[in-house]
């Protein structure tokens, strides 16, 4: 089987076997799934049968329990009697019950399914809840009648589409305030999203939305996947931010959780039925010992079911534009790529590979691109597994972008580690711009990762404690100027040169200076770290408006002069002088890392002759510099004795500039 990504690489010719079973498995379980002349949209229909659902004359709730013997159905409707509403067994290990009457079962009634097996009781949430609550007082969890298949909404975002290139704007929405408690979707709508859209930003990666029971998990412990979160609001509030994220050109992705699911069996979906292999492998495959979660069995149908409806589902009903999917090299390994180094191609395709995952992987994103063929997913891979983001006609599994998980552990160890005088240019410069040929990539500096307590944002590594004391304009410190010097280097260099979008966890574009910690036992379940000071970039009296103008300023260029759409070309690297210069098209960037020194009359070698003028520059006082360059300056290149074009500029210690050819 020919398949591109070969031609593409030619180092995976000796995998070529390994490349074929991928597609042969893809297509053997897709005919398993959809019957002929339908398509993965026909089959992921299960959030539309199973479920609480409203008919003409009444309702019916559907659950898959294969394992168990006895279903019931109970809640406010029937008085809380556990045995009064038994439900039909029908066939492959479905349970139903109809209510005759519309008044039946009322909106924001609490429900509960019963499941009985050898003689065991057991209180679950139905899987295919759309709202879950939790009891203040028992801490028990239940459905909440909530028809929001038929809710009525009226959207207005006919027609939107995706941009091509994905500037993200990572985001909580619980923490997005100020105050010291969860915030709701609607001041999330109101309040934050025209601050995204007024720094550039085109596209936001909402975070846990789908139902968790601890607040603490980041969202990253699902027990209730087609449920949106209560914590924020109801589902309208979701659908009413989407709707205008669309209307302001606002792309929306959903941080979905297919790796894996919290291990708990009242409100999760672990032990559902009574048995540990409904959803899960049994055994030590069943287990992640690092996350203490269970792992799905991609490779029953059921279950295939269960999880492409829940991505139509949030597509359809929600109207999200696609997905990140988290702990993709978790599902990819059978050891979850604990300890691998992967340094060689054998370790992609050894009997460590879970095929089935790939698989599911493939399938997904066949579904979700058949549904909208705008959509955008982004895998959250650190292994780097070969065809990741090649189509999978190709050979690949059908991604648009891979994260670039390597650069913020590139950023973390050069700060920590290294005195600034001993960066490495070259090294830095090819762990910046080394990746696949045509697969496309997400650069960023720092995500949700790196804020979070035990770990340090790059602004926090670089001012530590200093930030407390001199972030008034009015004080001086040379830990601050060196931190705000580095901030917006590192994050220039990194959009313009790890990938092909770029994305930044909310408030760390302004430098936000101190660490994340949801409320939980340790900290008296303080919400003082679980929340964003917007005020500190919005007060005229202190050092971080610098860092927010300069985002704002940089994500404008980009966006301008499309260069996260063009391939950048090494032109110039000094490891002495710690200059790095290069050129994409015609905008050519030149940045001196060094801690002291400034050079005149530098030679920026450049590709074509002409005039350059400088388009920005992280030392303009607006950006907290000290304005040593002249932005009014034409620059001539020209054609040398010894044959390079380019030009002679100042180039400032800790100061990155941006030159344009002029027309």
């Amino acid at each position: 089987m020919a398949l591109g990504i070969i031609k593409d690489d030619p180092y995976l010719a000796p995998f070529e076997k390994d490349l074929d079973l991928r597609i042969e498995s893809y297509k053997a379980k897709r005919s398993e799934l959809v019957s002929e002349g339908e398509s993965l949209i026909d089959f992921a229909n299960g959030y539309e049968y199973f479920g609480i659902h409203k008919t003409e004359n009444g309702w019916v709730y559907r659950e898959w329990a294969p394992g168990a013997d006895e279903m019931y159905f109970t809640g406010d409707f029937a008085n809380w009697n556990c045995y009064a509403y038994p439900m039909k067994r029908i066939e492959n290990g479905v349970f139903e019950i109809y209510l005759e009457g519309v008044d039946s079962l009322c909106v924001g009634q609490k429900v509960q399914a019963i499941v009985i097996r050898n003689g065991e009781f057991m209180r679950r949430v139905p899987s295919y809840a759309t709202r879950v609550v939790q009891n203040p007082v028992t801490y028990e969890f239940c459905a909440e009648v909530d028809d929001i298949l038929f809710d009525g909404f009226e959207w207005t975002d006919s027609g939107f589409k995706p941009q091509k290139t994905p500037y993200i704007y990572e985001c909580h929405i619980g923490m997005a305030q100020e105050e010291g408690r969860i915030g709701s979707f609607d001041e999330f709508t109101e309040n934050i999203l025209p601050r995204i859209k007024r720094l550039g930003y085109n596209t936001i990666q909402i975070m846990a939305i789908m139902e968790h029971p601890y607040y603490g998990s980041f969202g990253y412990q699902v027990s209730n996947f087609f449920a949106v979160s209560s914590r924020y609001g109801k589902a309208s509030g979701l659908k009413r931010l989407i709707n205008t994220a669309h209307k302001m050109g606002i792309t929306v992705l959903l941080d979905v959780v297919h790796s894996h699911a919290v291990k708990n069996g009242g409100d999760g979906l672990n032990y559902f039925d009574g048995t540990h292999y409904q959803y899960f492998h049994e055994g030590a495959r069943g287990y992640h010992t690092a996350w203490d979660t269970k792992l799905f069995n991609y490779n029953k149908n059921e279950v295939l079911h269960f999880l492409l409806s829940n991505l139509k589902y949030w597509m359809e009903i929600f109207h999200f534009d696609g997905f990140r999917f988290d702990g993709v090299t978790s599902m990819l390994y059978h050891d979850h790529g604990l300890g691998s180094a992967f340094t060689e191609y054998s370790m992609y395709f050894s009997l460590n590979t879970d095929t089935e995952a790939v698989t599911y992987l493939m399938l997904a994103n066949e579904l979700i691109h058949s549904i909208n063929e705008n959509a955008v997913t982004v895998a959250e891979d650190m292994s780097g597994m070969p065809g990741m983001c090649i189509p999978i006609s190709d050979g690949g599994i059908g991604f648009d972008y891979r994260l670039s998980m390597g650069i913020p552990d590139l950023w973390i160890k050069l700060i920590k580690e290294y005195r600034d005088n001993d960066w490495d240019m070259f090294k830095l410069w090819y762990e910046l711009t080394s990746r696949r040929e045509k697969e496309k990539a997400i650069a960023y500096t720092e995500s949700h990762d790196q804020a979070l307590v035990g770990d340090k944002t790059i602004i926090f590594r670089l001012c530590d404690a200093d930030m407390y004391w001199f972030m008034n304009k009015g004080s001086q410190s040379p830990i601050i100027d060196r931190g705000i010097a580095l901030h917006k280097m590192i994050r220039l260099i990194t959009a313009t040169t790890a990938g092909e979008g770029y994305l930044n966890f909310m408030g760390n574009e302004f430098g936000h200076p101190e660490w994340i910690d949801f409320p939980r036992e340790g900290n008296g379940w303080s919400y003082h770290y679980c929340r964003r000071q917007w005020s500190l970039a919005d007060d005229k009296l202190l050092k971080y408006e610098y860092l927010l103008n300069f985002d704002k300023a940089m994500i404008k260029l980009l966006k301008s002069e499309r260069i996260l759409s063009k391939k950048a070309k090494s032109q110039w690297i000094d490891q002495n002088d710690k200059i790095l210069l290069y050129t994409k098209k015609n905008n050519v960037f030149a940045f001196n890392f060094h801690p002291e020194s400034s050079f005149t009359n530098y030679f920026v070698p450049v590709e074509e002759e002409g005039v350059y003028s400088v388009v920005l520059s992280s030392d303009d006082k607006e950006f907290g510099g000290f304005e040593r360059i002249d932005k009014q300056f034409k620059y001539t290149a020209e054609r040398t004795k010894d044959g390079r074009i380019g030009f002679f500029c100042y180039l400032p210690s800790r100061c990155a500039i941006v030159f344009k050819k002029q027309k």
